[in-house]
């Protein structure tokens, strides 16, 4: 043996070409078995890592209606032919199973593929979900599509549109002017050339959303007939039967079978608002000055058991139970700049978290016109505040956001809209704003950390200065309570439409009163488990409160309500 590798050493001292051959040939054979082993079998997920499928979902839609990682979860529990994306999707394809047999999830390569291809895939479920039907004229005083609508005008494609209205149990999608999403039941215009149909999705640009007052219409395949459903009417109460019925709720059906769902859905299919149970008759129409909603009576009234449903209640044919139906009242609904320039300019003042957002969609709504800003917010651009962009001094808007509270900022308005919140409340507002966005929540560690006392500290002692300066300075300041606004809708959004030089349509404030929320309104579901506040926070918030109260009756306005003082 010895001998055998003295002679292997002189071998390969005198021929040094042929053993690194050798060698390179042997490292070579190695890593192709490596290689083949690699790809021949399935891959391996420990317990750390995410399986196949789980939140590989598309980008979620703007109103976020549905959590399509879920979608992907149950898929990969049932069998095949099982819905996969919700109850609206035709179940066509394998494609969670085929994911799994392509390859290593957590590689480089199939995470580029995956972005790659997310368009792709994307354009595909839209195909798979719906069918075009043509383009169609649109008006802005009546609409085409007459159910929910709603705007982006960064991100907007055709799958988030039809993803928004099918969720909702809508027939048809329609997109307009490259980024507006309209859903309805019906199709009630006439057809346009395509050619006017022109304008791209501001979200994809190789796939158009309709033109100018042109809508691109879809009609939503449902996975069946039986997967429809219009989201969750709203209760709006009990009350008394309006004196001329046939006007107020002007369509109506006798149902010996009655129950809450067979109202409102003949009122939903009817397009109609407000859905109205009187016994075995079911009515349909608008809030209107001959039937408010206004004064609601004692439920107990209400109470008579229905045909079709012994646990649900159905009303009277002198007592109507009410629900609002998930159509849109779009009575309300146009908007557009001032005709002529505004000879003064008015301001809709506040502190940052007060609630200026929210009056702002209510006072174009109230009004028909534009609100702009001080400022330039991007994000209320593009979900639909038009006026935004606008500048400030422009004179096309009704009104001007601002949160200024300097004395020369102020003087440059003619009149003013002072809203104020308390200043708890509009705290913690403003602080999930700076740290969560307009609708998002501020992380737990900023509440814990050192942000939170910080922003207090600092935040706290412009809440009262706000609100004093603008007191001070202000010309024709009308104040209004971001709670009173709340709790007494109609009559505080009269006296601001008033101050605008608006004369109110009490029938559009009645529309108002049903769209009040937007899309901007944090959804109040999740709450601190714990009072921010210390004990020294709350005493120096308490002195500005008493300071506000004092300068606002020295002025003779009522002073804070009651719920600014902490119990």
């Amino acid at each position: 043996m010895a001998k055998l590798l003295v002679k292997l050493q002189r071998y390969f001292r005198r021929k040094p070409v042929r053993f690194f051959t050798l060698l390179a040939l042997y490292l070579a054979a190695g890593s192709l078995v490596f290689l083949h082993s690699g790809f021949a079998g399935e891959p391996t997920v420990t317990g750390s890592q995410r399986s196949p499928g789980a939140g590989e979902g598309p980008g979620l839609p703007y109103l976020g209606v549905m959590q399509l990682s879920r979608g992907f979860k149950a898929a990969a529990m049932m069998p095949e032919g099982g819905r996969r994306h919700g109850p609206w999707f035709k179940s066509t394809s394998k494609e969670p199973a085929e994911r799994a047999k392509a390859g290593d999830y957590g590689s480089t390569r199939s995470q580029a593929l995956r972005g790659r291809s997310g368009r792709e895939k994307e354009e595909d479920r839209a195909n798979e979900q719906a069918r075009y039907i043509g383009c169609y004229v649109d008006n802005t005083r009546r609409r085409t599509l007459r159910g929910v609508s709603f705007f982006d005008y960064k991100k907007m494609t055709v799958f988030r549109c039809q993803d928004n209205c099918a969720e909702r149990g809508y027939l048809y999608a329609g997109l307009e002017f490259g980024a507006e999403c309209y859903c309805g039941h019906k199709v009630q215009a006439s057809n346009a050339s395509e050619s006017e149909c022109n304008m791209e999705c501001k979200g994809e640009r190789s796939n158009i959303c309709g033109g100018v007052n042109r809508l691109s219409i879809y009609r939503l395949e449902l996975a069946q007939e039986s997967a429809r459903r219009y989201g969750s009417a709203i209760f709006r109460g009990c009350f008394r039967r309006p004196d001329n019925v046939s006007v107020a709720l002007p369509v109506s059906q006798l149902m010996l079978n009655m129950s809450v769902d067979k109202c409102v859905d003949f009122c939903t299919e009817k397009e109609y608002p407000l859905s109205a149970l009187a016994g075995i008759a079911c009515r349909c129409g608008f809030p209107t000055t001959l039937f408010t909603l206004h004064e609601r009576e004692d439920e107990q009234l209400c109470a008579q058991k229905c045909a079709g449903e012994e646990f649900e209640s159905c009303g009277t044919a002198e007592y109507l139970l009410v629900y609002q139906t998930q159509v849109q009242d779009n009575r309300c609904m146009d908007r557009r700049f001032l005709p002529t320039r505004a000879k003064q300019l008015v301001a809709l003042a506040s502190f940052p978290g007060a609630g200026n957002t929210w009056a702002r969609h209510l006072i174009e709504l109230a009004t028909g016109f534009y609100t702009g800003s001080y400022y330039f917010d991007g994000s209320l651009y593009n979900k639909g505040f038009k006026g935004e962009r606008d500048h400030w001094r422009s004179g096309r808007t009704i009104c001007i956001k601002t949160h200024e509270s300097g004395q020369k900022e102020i003087e440059s308005f003619d009149s003013a809209i002072l809203l104020i919140r308390n200043p708890y409340k509009a705290l913690m507002a403003e602080f999930n704003r700076k740290y969560g966005g307009h609708i998002g929540f501020a992380a737990h560690a900023h509440w814990k950390g050192k942000e939170w006392p910080e922003f207090v500290a600092n935040y706290a002692p412009w809440w009262a200065t706000h609100t004093l300066d603008w007191l001070r300075y202000g010309k024709r300041v009308l104040v209004v309570h971001f709670e009173d606004l709340k709790r007494d809708l109609f009559v505080q959004l009269q006296r601001m439409v008033g101050l605008l030089g608006i004369a109110a349509c009490e029938d559009r404030l009645l529309c108002v009163e049903g769209q009040k929320d937007g899309n901007f309104k944090r959804s109040g579901l999740r709450k601190l488990e714990y009072d921010p506040y210390t004990p020294e926070m709350r005493k120096m918030i308490s002195g500005y409160i008493k300071t506000v109260d004092t300068a606002l009756k020295l002025r003779n306005l009522s002073g804070v309500p009651d719920d600014y003082y902490p119990r």
